[in-house]
């Protein structure tokens, strides 16, 4: 390797204006297998891909927009209904005429 393709390789260069750059990557090149958190973290997805059976999630229900909206109309009576029925009749409004003294 010769000097100046060594210096290339150790220069980054700016994404926005091309020109070489020295301040170093924070982020890491390779991800090392030695690395006790990257063999760690693929532990984690192991365990977390045998949790997800490819066959049941096809067998998922899925439901129309049909159903669905039928289903929230019966969920706004059902609220609505609870509210009424809590609503105490004693305290509805009675508006009565002011009377005025005849004389």
């Amino acid at each position: 390797m010769t000097t100046q393709s060594a210096n290339l390789a150790s220069t980054r260069i700016s994404t926005y204006s091309n020109a070489p750059t020295l301040t170093p990557s924070i982020a890491p090149s390779t991800t090392s297998s030695l690395d006790p958190r990257s063999a760690d973290i693929k532990a984690w997805n192991a365990g977390l891909d045998r949790l997800e059976d490819k066959r049941l999630a096809q067998q998922r229900y899925v439901v129309s927009t049909e159903k669905n909206d039928d289903m929230n109309k019966l969920a706004l009576g059902a609220k609505l209904d609870r509210a009424l029925g809590r609503r105490l009749s004693s305290q509805d409004a009675v508006f009565t005429r002011k009377v005025t003294a005849a004389s």
